[in-house]
């Protein structure tokens, strides 16, 4: 679809100085990751790894996680997510509140902001940046919280009791709104008309997002929902992942006065670099896949939707049936095989590429800084597969 975006790629990339080997994507470990994150706040001067911190150790919280322990010995996702938030192997933890900060830095202050408001910035960023990208992570962490929701239709008994998944849905729902409520408090504070807006829509596309994504629907029996293909994919995909950073980079930029053109550049750096990002994490089972390891993937993964188009939809159901087991449940790795015989997957791979590469573009007017080869590394480790 794009033959050109990787080489055009690697030709940028190879131009940029590098800086710290800056590359939040990776998946080498744990402590890898904390270099990673320990050489980006040394750029912002901000511990980004505690940026929700202050709200998850409230005592209206540290209530909820005492209750969530009786959730010990049971499968609901909530436990898997609170584990998340002191270990995160897909390395995902405050990609946003940073990706935030180091376009607030990259950017800096613009000709309209006066005098004072520049005598308040810490390295380079101003107090209601840091805010916001505290504000962004809070929101992030409530919809995670709310994903925690389990189906009680699709509970069961090895799942654990009923009474303890129904208690684990509640203390989902609770949590959630209690972060949120918190982000929409200090997105107030912020007093700026212009970013409530912004920041409120994104939560309006977040919702809509999780909603059309319906995954429960869109399983082993009959693939996707119908009328699902590239374009409608990357629409949702934009609502479900891509806007809220975009929008809290638009954003960052309209808090130091920069004009319109800035926070468009903002803008896009945002949405691509989250589209790169969700095509990279599409794309590792399809990489991985075929090492004697057991291989699963979402129907709605970007690879099986190209790959659905390109083949069709009665060759797709073919290839479902096929792909079923005598019990009527699917082989991931008869359907995977399936998919890398056509270009599904090195579809996805050069989209990927295109995103990456247009994030790279929307930054190149920011002066030459050790933030702006933070963000180019950034945009760069999304080709990583």
């Amino acid at each position: 679809m794009f033959p050109a975006a990787c080489s055009r790629l690697a030709r940028v990339a190879a131009s940029l100085r590098p800086q710290r080997g800056l590359s939040l994507f990776s998946q080498t470990g744990s402590s890898n990751w904390s270099k990673v994150v320990s050489d980006a706040e040394k750029i912002v001067g901000y511990p980004t790894s505690f940026m929700s911190l202050r709200c998850l150790l409230s005592d209206e919280l540290s209530n909820v996680a005492m209750h969530i322990r009786k959730l010990v010995g049971t499968q609901h996702p909530l436990l898997s997510t609170a584990r998340g938030f002191v270990y995160d192997s897909k390395n995902n933890l405050q990609m946003r509140g940073l990706v935030v900060l180091l376009l607030s830095k990259a950017a800096g202050p613009s000709h309209a902001a006066s005098s004072v408001l520049a005598q308040d910035m810490v390295s380079g960023i101003y107090p209601s940046q840091r805010n916001l990208a505290e504000i962004t992570e809070l929101i992030h962490t409530a919809f995670l919280v709310h994903r925690g929701i389990v189906n009680l239709k699709e509970w069961t008994d090895s799942d654990g009791p009923l009474k303890d998944m129904e208690f684990g849905n509640k203390m989902a729902v609770l949590s959630g709104d209690f972060l949120l409520a918190n982000a929409c408090t200090g997105l107030a504070e912020l007093n700026d008309t212009k970013v409530v807006e912004l920041i409120s829509s994104a939560i309006g596309d977040l919702v809509q997002g999780i909603y059309y994504e319906n995954p429960s629907s869109a399983e082993p029996q009959d693939g996707l929902a119908d009328g699902v293909d590239v374009a409608s994919w990357e629409e949702q995909s934009f609502m479900s992942h891509g806007a809220l950073l975009a929008k809290s980079c638009q954003a960052a930029m309209q808090l130091a006065k920069h004009d319109g053109d800035a926070q468009r550049l903002g803008y896009l750096y945002g949405k691509h670099l989250s589209l790169g990002h969700k095509l990279n994490s599409d794309l590792q089972p399809f990489m991985k896949g075929g090492m004697g390891e057991p291989v699963q993937f979402s129907l709605s993964s970007a690879p099986v939707v190209f790959h659905r188009q390109i083949v069709g939809e009665e060759r797709w159901h073919q290839q479902l049936q096929q792909a079923k087991t005598l019990r009527n449940q699917l082989d991931y790795s008869k359907l995977l095989a399936a998919v890398k015989l056509e270009k599904g997957v090195s579809t996805a791979a050069d989209l990927c590429c295109y995103h990456s590469n247009k994030a790279l573009e929307a930054i190149q007017a920011f002066p030459s800084s050790e933030a702006r080869s933070a963000l180019e590394n950034i945009a760069f480790a999304i080709t990583k597969f």
